[in-house]
């Protein structure tokens, strides 16, 4: 049976489809932009220094282009490659924005990833002051830069959202019906018909809150299986509360996820999307 990969999952070795959040465009550009300033800065500096040197007859003349050309290429090339593979994947830029870069199977990038990310930015971020890394990322649905297509990587979201507060009480008599329960083929729409029914229930009248919850019983029971003998209204809490406690329990695998990678190695595996 095919599988569909939606555009924010990655699958993983163990054909384990993940719900990742890739960093949107504009946070990557606003990122790059902090790098290249640092980049820059740097470079200044450090020839500002053998410029220094260099007008108190401490260097022979022939030797500043040389020291230029090198200090040129470790910037560009050696100082970001460094820093990516001992950082997995962080920079100053990234930090900042709350991203990461990691491999398009959702692990932590390496000394490889980081090296061909480095040489292939040299043409596409500074010979044409990113208007190359800007149009492939504007094209691409993770906004990777054509640096992360030849390595295989995109920037990842680490700031993940707190958990909410569990607010919802499974009803006892559904302890049982809640293991077994399938829930997921509820669209997107009418979850947030029912969730917005079980948080304003207690302040509705009797009448409308009856027949308001018959109604979104009945629509949601084309969608959940098996359905319990049981009054529309606690049905709507069972299926409220079952959706949020398996949501609750991918965001904390999420979260444990990405803390896997700002301490390095591999993620773990991780959990089926909805």
């Amino acid at each position: 049976m095919p599988v569909t990969i939606h555009q924010d999952e990655v699958l993983t070795g163990e054909a384990v489809a993940l719900d990742v959040q890739p960093v949107g465009f504009f946070m990557r550009a606003l990122g790059a932009i902090i790098d290249m300033l640092v980049s820059i800065a740097l470079f200044l500096l450090i020839i500002w220094g053998i410029s220094l040197l260099d007008a108190a007859g401490a260097l022979p003349p022939e030797l500043f282009p040389i020291l230029t050309t090198t200090v040129l290429v470790l910037i560009l090339v050696v100082l970001p490659t460094a820093v990516e593979t001992v950082s997995r994947g962080r920079s100053l830029g990234r930090l900042a924005v709350g991203a990461r870069i990691v491999r398009a199977d959702g692990g932590a990038s390496g000394f490889r990833q980081a090296f061909i990310r480095a040489l292939v930015g040299v043409v596409e971020i500074w010979f044409t002051l990113g208007a190359l890394a800007a149009l492939t990322g504007a094209f691409t649905p993770r906004s990777q830069r054509l640096g992360d297509l030849i390595a295989g990587t995109y920037s990842e979201r680490t700031r993940t959202p707190a958990l909410p507060p569990a607010t919802l009480v499974l009803p006892p008599e559904l302890a049982g019906w809640a293991t077994i329960a399938d829930v997921t083929r509820l669209p997107d729409r009418v979850a947030r018909r029912v969730s917005q029914f079980t948080q304003q229930a207690a302040r509705m009248q009797p009448a409308a809150r009856a027949r308001i919850a018959a109604s979104l019983a009945a629509e949601i029971s084309p969608h959940v299986a098996p359905i319990p003998a049981v009054a529309p209204e606690v049905l709507l809490l069972g299926v409220a509360s079952v959706r949020r406690d398996r949501e609750l329990r991918a965001l904390e695998l999420e979260n444990d996820r990405v803390a896997a990678l700002m301490v390095g190695g591999d993620a773990p595996r991780g959990f089926p999307t909805r």
